[in-house]
């Protein structure tokens, strides 16, 4: 049988003309995606190919978000400016999420923190130590990547942790790093590091509220379990 392209579909079932029939919400994120890539292969059509590509990371944009240009390149079709547009608009998205959370939020619980450093931290393939830096009122006065490591785990000076703090003026903080194996345990090296921070801050007068290992779904609060 002849494959349709894309062109001699029902109007209505062409991407494009159906998101400014129905709005962008009536389309599902295959027909979004094909939007970007323009054009499939000589084989399938942008939605089909899309479809294929969802269904190799389980229909999970947040896994999407972490392909490379190699990973888009196993399917016929996708050279390296389809796949960085599709990493681009993924990319946007992670964004716009970081830009709808006001200045000064107001910390309440570990949540609170996960919820920020989520979208930082969730698509690394690489260990990152921040710390989160606050007011008396438990306001967000900044967040600082204090290092950044390989995949299994990150160095963390205590001093540079500390620095910043007193350089924002800073009386709490909170730890946070990411587990790229998504296992958010601590290990005993995550624990010791707790220990040395809480040690120095408190001769500084200085509250650590909290330790977060975030990974992608889960995430891990010292506080929550009673380690701090």
């Amino acid at each position: 049988m002849e494959k349709l392209t894309i062109n001699q579909w029902a109007e209505e079932d062409r991407p494009r003309e159906k998101m400014m029939l129905k709005g962008a919400e009536a389309l599902s994120d295959a027909e979004l995606l094909a939007i970007l890539i323009g054009s499939g292969n000589t084989e399938e059509s942008a939605v089909s190919l899309m479809q294929r590509v969802l269904s190799a990371c389980s229909n999970d944009l947040n896994q999407l978000g972490k392909w490379e240009v190699q990973d888009f390149s196993r399917f016929k079709g996708f050279g390296p400016a389809k796949s960085i547009t599709i990493m681009a608009a993924l990319e946007l998205g992670k964004r716009r999420k970081l830009q709808e959370r006001p200045e000064r939020t107001t910390i309440r619980s570990s949540k609170d923190i996960y919820e920020i450093f989520h979208p930082l931290l969730c698509d690394l393939a690489h260990e990152e130590f921040w710390v989160l830096l606050l007011n008396q009122a438990s306001r967000v006065i900044d967040k600082s990547r204090i290092s950044r490591g390989g995949i299994d785990q990150t160095t963390a000076d205590v001093r540079s942790i500390l620095r910043e703090a007193l350089m924002q003026r800073a009386t709490q903080i909170a730890l946070i790093h990411n587990h790229p194996s998504g296992s958010p345990r601590p290990s005993t090296d995550d624990q010791r590091l707790t220990q040395l921070v809480q040690k120095g801050a408190q001769t500084m007068n200085i509250r650590l509220i909290d330790h977060v290992i975030v990974t992608d779904g889960v995430y891990y609060s010292f506080n929550d379990e009673g380690m701090i």
